[in-house]
This record gives structure tokens, sequence and C-alpha cells, in this order.
């Protein structure tokens, strides 16, 4: 089912973008749309990992300089029969982790340094879990494409911004002429904002599942999110909001009617499922 809805909201995501880009350029536009949309997403699918690695100063480390964290990493891809993935630190006291990578074979899991700080071996272990996971499902590749497009449509929502305010309205008159560029502007920015939060959503939950089958202790990750939810409210993580989808906890704390456009579902919900899981088992 979640496969199903993601797909379903690529589709509708980059339908989106073709749209708008044939409002602002009629049927050339939305070639030109498309094309770009295609662009950038090669190379998104080439070089992200590379990119996010870097923006966050992540250094790869190998077992003699993290013998435990990379003994975690190990032992739950070979449970998950998952080709070994590079592991990064990433110098920064807030705990968090993220993973990246085009597939299985070019994957990255990056952790900070407060992470491995703050958990114990039970916890971390659900973090790494919940990261292969995402390996495992390919959601890597699905939030790059999903935040590259996402990033586009909100560029073409700026374009029609200030094609409205300097005059684009009157070449756009049969389609509504300003008002209707800065309805493109506003329509367009918010459900391209509101897609990428359903599809990182959906994501969410589905990696917190994997990953308590692969630990086989539901009760580890539930343990680590709570803590990963009282340390986001306390220790501010240096990140960009671009990437916030990547995290296993969004780094920005969301309150009151904002939490609709946070990346992540509400942890409580989180944990809650992972209650249940443990239950059933």
């Amino acid at each position: 089912m979640n496969t199903a809805k993601t797909v379903f909201l690529m589709f509708v995501l980059t339908g989106l973008f073709v749209l708008i880009g044939g409002y602002l350029g009629g049927e050339q536009g939305m070639i030109i749309a498309l094309g770009f949309a295609f662009v950038m997403n090669i190379f998104s699918y080439w070089f992200s990992d590379k990119i996010v690695l870097a923006m966050y100063r992540a250094k790869r480390v190998e077992e003699a300089t993290a013998p435990g964290l990379y003994a975690i990493v190990r032992r739950l891809t070979q449970r998950g029969g998952l080709p070994m993935p590079r592991v990064y630190l990433i110098p920064q006291a807030a705990p968090n982790a993220f993973a990246t990578g085009r597939n299985p074979q070019h994957a990255a899991v990056a952790v900070t340094q407060g992470l491995l700080q703050m958990l114990g071996e039970e916890e971390l272990e659900g973090v790494i879990a919940h990261e292969l996971s995402h390996v495992r499902n390919r959601d890597i590749l699905i939030g790059t494409i999903a935040a590259t497009l996402a990033g586009a449509i909100m560029i073409l929502a700026r374009m029609a911004q200030f094609a409205a305010i300097f005059g684009g309205g009157s070449r756009n008159r049969d389609r509504g002429g300003g008002i209707g560029l800065i309805f493109v502007a506003i329509f367009g920015t918010i459900a391209a904002i509101l897609i990428q939060m359903a599809i990182s959503r959906s994501r969410e939950y589905q990696a917190d599942a994997s990953a308590a089958k692969l630990s086989g202790n539901p009760r580890g990750l539930a343990r680590a999110l709570e803590a990963l939810q009282w340390s986001a409210r306390r220790v501010p993580m240096q990140a960009d909001p671009a990437t916030a989808h990547m995290f296993i906890v969004n780094p920005f704390t969301a309150k009151g009617l904002l939490t609709l456009f946070s990346t992540h579902p509400p942890i409580e919900e989180r944990i809650a499922r992972l209650a249940r899981m443990e239950q059933r088992s």
C-alpha cells in the first residue's frame, strides 16, 4: 500500500511540475520543464550522496576507528542480506542519523557524534536498522527525487510570482493574468510541500516497521526515538531544511499547525506503532 501511494504521489509531483511549466510557457514550457526535471533527477541519482555528506562534513570511518558502530552495521547488513554500506561520522552534538546513496550497492549510513554518545547498543541498533531499512526499501532514491522535484516546483512558483509582479500577467491574460500567476505561485508551493511530506511520512512508518523486524527488537527503536525527540528540543542541529526528510527524526522542532508541514510523522505515533508490533510478537 505504501509503495503504491508513493508511486502515485511521485506521478502527481511530476505532473504538477510539468503543468506549472506549461502555464508559464505553454507547450514549450511543458517540454522544457519535463527535460529540466529529467536532468535534475539524473544529477541527483549520481551525486546526491556526495553532496549531502559533504554538506555535513561527514568523515568516513573504518572498523578500527569506530569498532562498536561498525560491528552493529555489519551484523544488521548480514542479517538483512544487504551489502556493507560506507559508514560516516558527522561532527555534531545533536543526536541524529541518515542514510544516502542511489542503491544498496552504493549506500552510506551517517550518524552524528552525539548519537553515539547518547544511545546504548540496543537503541543504536534500532536506529541503524531504521536507516538500513531505508536502503533496502530504496527510500533514499525516492526521497532525493521528491526533494529535487519539490525544489524545482518552488523555483517555477517563484518565477510565476515575479512574472505577475513584472508584467507577466499581460502575456497570460487568457489564463487569468496576474491573479492566475499568483495563484499558481501559492498553490504550486503548498502542493509541492504537502506531496513531499506525504511521501516522507509514509516511508518513515514503513522503515520503522522494517527496522523492528530486522533488529528483532521494536522496543530498542522506540526508546531511541523517545530519546531523540527529547534531545531535539534541547540540542539544536545545524541542518539544511532541504535535507530534513533524510534524518531519522526531524532536526527542526515544529509546534502547533506547523506539524502539518513536518517531514516526519509524530514520534508519539511512531512509538505507539512499535509498541503494538512488540505486543503482537
